[in-house]
């Protein structure tokens, strides 16, 4: 339970919720269309993009990034100055198997 809480009290601020919202659908959907994230077809959006489409400043994003690293419910990347982020698909279960009780 309390890793659970630990998740929801990061999904609470409406900023960690668009931008977990925009990585669900970037992964789910985009890709399978064919959409990319920073010229990539994998399912990983960089910080920046994510930044541009949800409309925070870059140090804005990257506090936000961070707490939703630190609640497991993203993954990221860093390759060379990039940071690419995915969804922890096996934490986002815990959190669909919870509701689904």
């Amino acid at each position: 339970m309390e890793e659970l809480a630990d998740i929801f009290k990061a999904l609470s601020n409406p900023h960690r919720l668009s931008i977990f919202q925009e990585l669900l659908h970037r992964e789910g959907f985009r890709v399978r269309e064919g959409h990319s994230c920073c010229g990539r077809h994998d399912g990983r959006c960089c910080v920046g993009e994510l930044g541009r489409v949800v409309d925070l400043a870059p140090s804005t994003i990257s506090h936000h990034i961070k707490e939703l690293k630190n609640a497991g419910l993203i993954n990221i990347d860093k390759q060379g100055s990039f940071l690419y982020c995915t969804v922890n698909w096996d934490i986002w279960q815990k959190v669909v198997d919870f509701f689904g009780q």
